[in-house]
């Protein structure tokens, strides 16, 4: 998940708040501070609640203004939104793509959505052509060699003589 700050009059920020993004100690610091536990936080941080992406926001800038308090960083309405990371994208996808591949008018409405809800567009356009794509069917194995053919080979000298 990819929380996007974005106050006016200055350049979005982009805080990656993805598996293996935070460390456990600030997860416990978000957890205090929002009095509530980590899953329900990046639930609701993934649904835009401003609460949730405030305080997951506040931790990670700390990394590089440890003497932020949570009451100085306090952004107005609209400013922080979430998107989606490029795993996240994938996931849903291919979730997407098995839940509407029948109803082709669905399908292509829940892709724009996923589009629009993406940090990368570029990573919803590469994980929608993977899905969509084609499967090959399983090759055909190619059959064994027979057992005289595998003894002609070990006896072969390497310059074919």
């Amino acid at each position: 998940m990819i929380i996007v700050y974005a106050p006016e009059g200055i350049e979005p920020q982009a805080f990656d708040a993805g598996r293996g993004k935070l460390r456990a100690s600030e997860i416990q610091i978000i957890e205090r501070t929002a009095d509530a536990r980590w899953p329900d936080i990046k639930e609701g941080a993934a649904r835009g609640d401003i609460h949730a992406m405030r305080v997951v926001v506040w931790a990670i800038r700390k990394r590089t203004e440890p003497a932020l308090r949570f009451g100085d960083f306090d952004p107005f309405e609209g400013e922080l939104y979430s998107r989606l990371d490029a795993n996240e994208v994938r996931a849903y996808a291919e979730s997407l793509f098995e839940q509407y591949r029948e109803n082709p008018d669905d399908l292509a409405e829940a892709f724009d959505e996923l589009r629009d809800s993406a940090y990368d567009r570029e990573d919803a356009e590469k994980a929608i052509a993977d899905v969509t794509a084609p499967k090959d069917p399983d090759p055909i194995p190619e059959p064994p060699l027979p057992v005289h053919e595998y003894k002609e080979l070990e006896t072969a000298s390497p310059n074919g003589a």
